[in-house]
């Protein structure tokens, strides 16, 4: 059985851690014949013309400026989509081999990933997330996050040679309002035998794209491994502690990035059903 520690933690790693106009619609606000005649009409005019990238609707002499919007917008709606696509393949080339930044790394890869993100949030699709919480519900990885175990820290928990860190998983209920980080990890000295921490959390809406989050309890298994923590466990959850607010700051069908108020960062990716598995 676990040992289950319920008490009041530090601070640490948070659980939240294109347009497309249709032919209808365009038809729907085209200018009517009173207005432009037909292009069939003594005077040539044309109902569209194309100039490289926009296409325009109405006389050459008087284009329709709300056409040439619509479709500018349409345009520039597949140009966001590829844009996205290129961010984040950039993104997870810098992501590799810095093992989450977890146990940190150079402050170029750090400058290099946060502009990137930034990038990512000025283009976000879900604008009030807390609106659309289906988009958060599910399982989803840690793959990057600017809290670090260093130096004493990091000897202490064991870090160094001792325990493995394995994923960080999050689990969103947006039912009952409840999300559960679960840090796995295995231990040498124990033949490699795996176990985990799990912190449970509860959120509330604050706003349109933030929550408020409360730390419910916790617990490591199996409990033979809680030996190992226990004398260090107040800094363990200090490190990894949900409590306070996170900002949302991208969501889409497959990522994730919040910000928390202690100023940290947390990218995530969904896991399907079969990554779950």
């Amino acid at each position: 059985m676990a040992t289950k520690l319920v008490q009041s933690p530090i601070g640490g790693f948070h659980v939240f851690p294109s347009l497309s106009i249709s032919t209808e619609f365009l038809n729907s606000h085209r200018p009517s014949s009173s207005t432009y005649p037909k292009p069939w009409s003594n005077n040539n005019t044309r109902l569209a013309k194309y100039d490289n990238q926009h296409w325009y609707f109405g006389t050459s002499s008087n284009i329709s400026s709300f056409s040439r919007k619509v479709v500018q917008m349409e345009f520039q709606s597949e140009d966001d989509k590829s844009t996205v696509a290129e961010i984040k393949a950039q993104l997870y080339d810098s992501l590799e081999g810095i093992n989450r930044g977890i146990f940190g790394m150079p402050s170029a890869k750090k400058t290099e990933i946060e502009e990137l993100v930034k990038l990512l949030e000025s283009k976000n699709p879900t604008i009030e997330p807390t609106e659309q919480l289906e988009k958060l519900a599910g399982t989803w990885k840690l793959v990057y996050s600017t809290i670090t175990i260093l130096g004493s820290k990091r000897t202490k928990l064991g870090l160094r040679d001792f325990i493995s860190l394995g994923d960080f998983l999050q689990i969103i209920n947006i039912a009952e309002e409840k999300a559960v980080n679960v840090i796995k990890f295995s231990a040498r000295g124990f033949d490699m035998l795996s176990g985990q921490l799990q912190i449970d959390a509860s959120f509330k809406i604050a706003s349109k794209s933030r929550v408020e989050i409360s730390y419910n309890g916790s617990s490591i298994t199996p409990e033979q491994l809680m030996g190992l923590f226990r004398k260090n466990y107040d800094l363990l959850l200090s490190i990894f502690n949900p409590d306070g607010w996170l900002e949302i700051t991208y969501v889409d069908n497959t990522l994730r990035i919040g910000r928390d108020d202690k100023g940290n960062i947390f990218i995530l990716e969904r896991l399907s059903e079969s990554d779950e598995g």
